[in-house]
């Protein structure tokens, strides 16, 4: 009977102990960020600059919101922790069997057997570690780079034409159509989305905020991802269509799926023309 009785206290006690765990973990990594610099505020997270283990690091913090129920606060966040995590990591292999290939590495032949046809990579930050406690991603910092979105603007007032910015375009629309190639749907792209990694000129080309993206090989998800940065370019930089044309023509000419894509694309466009019609 007293054998049974501490067994039963013993099982109460697990969760008590497990929540203190958790509690502690995140106040530690509360006094962690206090000391970082806060770079971004935005609904979803907050981004922090600062050091990690001695590295440059941005720390991507997903809060909890009081509105939500906290299980589903803990799903959610924990869930867009993690597909964002497997997306930089998922560009990253890409980008990792890119070097490869440049290198002629006789390892090739295994990537290729697992991956399928080697490409020139993604850039995109590397990922130092994941805090599913608190739900923190902290990666690399890509020191001295501007957003494309800054790019563009700053463009645009020295030069009052976009002729400059075919280059970059053609550029977006191929690091895009690598993406896409690799079933990797953006979620959220827009050209603040986008860093260029100095030197500028170089045009390298480094996506970021993956927080809402997911896999996905149906074309009409990826002429969604593209109907949302054209709704966001044009709005964002005015007088530029012609640059998202020849982003769509380098996309076309560098994607081995594009010709789906780009027809679910105009039926994306033409289902939108009607809401605004309807109202």
């Amino acid at each position: 009977m007293a054998a049974a009785r501490s067994s039963v206290n013993e099982k109460n006690e697990e969760p008590a102990l497990e929540a203190e765990a958790l509690a502690a973990a995140r106040e530690r990594t509360s006094c962690f960020l206090s000391g970082l610099e806060l770079v971004k505020q935005g609904a979803e997270a907050r981004v922090f600059r600062g050091r990690f283990q001695g590295r440059a690091a941005m720390v991507k913090h997903r809060f909890p919101k009081g509105y939500r129920h906290p299980a589903l606060e803990a799903r959610l966040g924990r869930r867009r922790t993690v597909q964002e995590a497997r997306a930089l990591l998922r560009c990253r292999r890409a980008g990792e069997l890119g070097r490869l290939r440049g290198l002629g590495a006789p390892q090739l032949r295994g990537y290729s057997a697992a991956f399928g046809d080697v490409k020139r990579g993604i850039s995109a930050p590397v990922v130092f570690f994941v805090d599913y406690v608190s739900n923190c991603l902290y990666m690399e910092e890509i020191e001295g780079s501007v957003t494309v979105r800054d790019y563009i603007q700053s463009t645009m007032e020295t030069e009052k034409d976009p002729q400059g910015l075919f280059g970059l375009a053609r550029t977006v629309g191929q690091v895009l159509a690598r993406m896409h190639d690799e079933d990797l749907i953006h979620g959220d792209l827009t050209t603040s989305n986008m860093l260029l990694k100095p030197p500028l000129e170089q045009l390298n080309i480094v996506l970021i905020d993956f927080g809402l993206s997911y896999i996905s090989a149906l074309p009409e998800d990826k002429g969604v991802d593209l109907y949302v940065l054209e709704k966001a370019f044009l709005s964002t930089h005015p007088n530029t269509e012609t640059l998202f044309e020849a982003f769509l023509k380098s996309y076309s000419t560098a994607s081995k799926k594009a010709r789906p894509v780009l027809k679910k694309l105009d039926e994306v466009r033409l289902r939108g023309r009607k809401r605004s019609m309807v109202g």
